[in-house]
């Protein structure tokens, strides 16, 4: 078959067919309407599950944001409160427990960790601004609380180093803070030798804690106040006389200094004559 016969064919085929396109679109019109609504359907969920997908991180973003500000605020008004003999420090429990109801809902491993790590600081942080100092039974069950937040979060975080090293060097304050200098130092070397961690914060603040963490070894002692210094001898008392012997009886004194008993005594200059 030639090739001008087959284009031929072709276009006859073409032309029939949309010669009858009409009616074919007459005969499927129910096929054709529900396809359209499917595919319009699925249009739609997709935009409608992007949107409130975005919506949702921004309000999450938003709601932890205000959360974590929360702490420095209220830990001024606990040291304000400390100072005058009243405890605030219950509040910043209130802020960690919404941290951690926020942390156990987010889907969001990120924003999940943030929280959980301010969580424990808010335990550690209420142990330090009480005024009357806990027990060391309640010390031990609030910082195995924090140790436990910093362990989930760490889990949530083992692949954003920024997170990681921060829930890793707080449990190294936690082992400090219950008075385990050796396993918290061991803990500080680890989070300062990492190379994930290279460049985080928690890296240089574990670094520098290593440096100084055995200068909190022991007790520490301050010595006595030195004693006050004895005033030293008053000026003995000057009088001033005009040259001569008649001088005029007016004569010029300095206001002696209050006498000190253990002073030597000076004999006072001759007055002039007739006085």
């Amino acid at each position: 078959m030639k090739s001008e016969h087959r284009h031929e064919l072709k276009t006859n085929e073409l032309a029939e067919w949309l010669a009858h396109f009409p009616q074919w679109i007459q005969d499927n019109r129910s096929t054709l309407i529900g396809a359209v609504v499917v595919i319009v359907l699925v249009i739609g969920v997709y935009f409608v599950r992007f949107y409130r997908k975005d919506v949702v991180s921004v309000r999450h973003h938003v709601q932890l944001t205000g959360l974590v500000t929360q702490i420095p605020s209220q830990k001024m008004t606990s040291a304000r409160a400390a100072s005058q003999g009243t405890d605030q420090s219950i509040a910043l429990l209130s802020i960690g427990q919404d941290l951690k109801k926020f942390a156990d809902g987010s889907g969001n491993d990120r924003l999940a960790a943030l929280a959980l790590i301010k969580h424990a600081e808010t335990l550690r942080a209420e142990l330090h601004y009480r005024p009357t100092a806990p027990g060391s039974e309640e010390v031990a069950r609030q910082i195995a609380q924090a140790q436990s937040s910093y362990q989930a979060a760490l889990s949530r975080a083992a692949s954003i180093p920024a997170l990681a090293a921060t829930a890793q060097f707080g449990l190294g304050l936690c082992e400090e803070e219950l008075g385990n200098l050796d396993k918290a130092k061991e803990i500080y070397r680890e989070v300062a030798q990492k190379a994930e961690y290279d460049g985080t914060a928690a890296q240089a603040a574990a670094a520098d804690r290593l440096q100084t963490a055995d200068d909190y070894r022991g007790a520490v002692t301050f010595r006595p106040a030195p004693q006050p210094k004895t005033e030293g001898a008053s000026a003995p008392q000057v009088q001033i006389t005009p040259l001569g012997t008649n001088a005029p009886s007016d004569q010029v004194f300095f206001a002696p200094a209050t006498p000190d008993a253990n002073a030597p005594a000076v004999p006072e200059a001759n007055a002039p004559a007739g006085n």
